[in-house]
């Protein structure tokens, strides 16, 4: 290959069809670090209103360091993958203490940082500090192994390590952001999981699978495994004053901190929904409730289980004991809180909220 005319090639289209993103317009580190979190399995076009929302609420790092985690949930409301979040936040709280607010743009600083993975470092050092890092996510690799015909799995974590090396050996010293972008809009626009648009192709020429003929065979990536599916009972408690009862998830784990509505896994087949979440509900909470018919279904994917939430409303016999983690707030008041979409749904659907 050669490989300065394929640089060439490809940052030419890059600038002159580069999308207008609003994390382009500067090259501040701490939004180009916002950015990229979000953008970790997430589209586009979700990502620019959330970024924008994002920005304007914690406009620099000293804003979001010093944020209340539960404000900052709420402003990622929504999203998914609410880790990436909750690492950001830490992150950012080391550089505003560590580092006096700077972003670092020495490779094992930044890469010593809470969620900030190779990608994510190589991202922000070639983007906003100008630096030959590789960036290699998704798109990257399904890129790269159509034009250097890779076959190695790319499900694999270890073939990361082949594009990164790949990277290096093809990246611009001279326009290493536009490079990496440049890559990275090339997968989302051009060469795209399945039916890539190879006469649009500003590399075609320097394609070894297009030239090979395969370049619907790659990239080589096995199959996850199959989703585990949780049949689960969401209940809508209600007290005599009418007061919603919501709880707080735990610091770590799936959906760690959110707010949501009570809730337990069941067994089909064994007794009842509603017998099996009575009984939970009271040897969780010491109290009595009653819960009507089921209203409804809800289904929520993740990546690796899926949720099939039966939604019930019910009604509180007795007082329960509020805490920071448990709390009775009127319909209105749930809008302060943060919950996951799935519960999010049972506001809109069930409460009308």
């Amino acid at each position: 290959m050669d490989i300065e005319s394929f640089q060439t090639d490809l940052i030419d289209w890059f600038e002159m069809e580069m999308r207008d993103l609003p994390w382009r317009k500067d090259q501040d580190p701490y939004k180009v670090w916002v950015s990229e979190i979000m953008l970790q399995q997430t589209r586009v076009d979700t990502v620019i209103p959330y970024f924008t929302r994002f920005l304007e609420k914690f406009p620099s790092i000293e804003v979001l360091a010093k944020a209340d985690e539960d404000q900052v949930l709420k402003a990622w409301e929504g999203l998914g993958y609410y880790s990436r979040v909750r690492n950001l936040q830490s992150a950012v709280k080391e550089v505003h203490e560590k580092y006096a607010g700077q972003v670092p743009d020495d490779p094992n600083e930044i890469a010593s940082l809470k969620g900030v993975g190779p990608y994510t470092a190589g991202a922000i050092l070639s983007i906003a500090y100008g630096k030959p890092e590789p960036a290699v996510d998704g798109n990257v690799m399904r890129v790269l192994s159509r034009i250097l015909l890779i076959w190695d799995d790319i499900a694999k974590p270890s073939t990361r390590k082949i594009f990164e090396t790949a990277v290096r050996g093809l990246i611009s010293h001279e326009k290493p952001s536009y490079f990496n972008q440049a890559l990275m809009e090339l997968g989302a626009l051009i060469c795209t999981p399945t039916s890539p648009s190879c006469l649009l192709c500003p590399v075609r020429d320097h394609c070894q699978a297009f030239e090979a003929g395969v370049q619907n065979e790659l990239p080589v990536k096995t199959k996850k495994k199959k989703q585990r599916l949780v049949e689960m009972v969401v209940a809508v408690v209600k007290d005599k004053q009418n007061r919603i009862l919501i709880r707080k998830r735990p610091e770590s784990g799936l959906l760690a901190n959110l707010w949501e509505f009570p809730s337990a896994e069941i067994v089909l087949g064994y007794r009842s929904e509603k017998e099996q979440f009575v009984d939970h509900f009271h040897e969780t909470y010491q109290v009595n409730l009653s819960l009507g018919d089921m209203v409804g279904r809800i289904e929520h994917v993740f990546s690796h289980l899926i949720w099939n939430i039966h939604v019930f409303k019910g009604e509180l016999h007795g007082d329960i004991q509020e805490g920071p983690g448990l709390k009775l707030v009127k319909a209105e008041e749930l809008e302060e809180y943060a919950f996951p979409v799935s519960h999010q749904k049972i506001i809109k659907q069930y409460l009308g909220v």
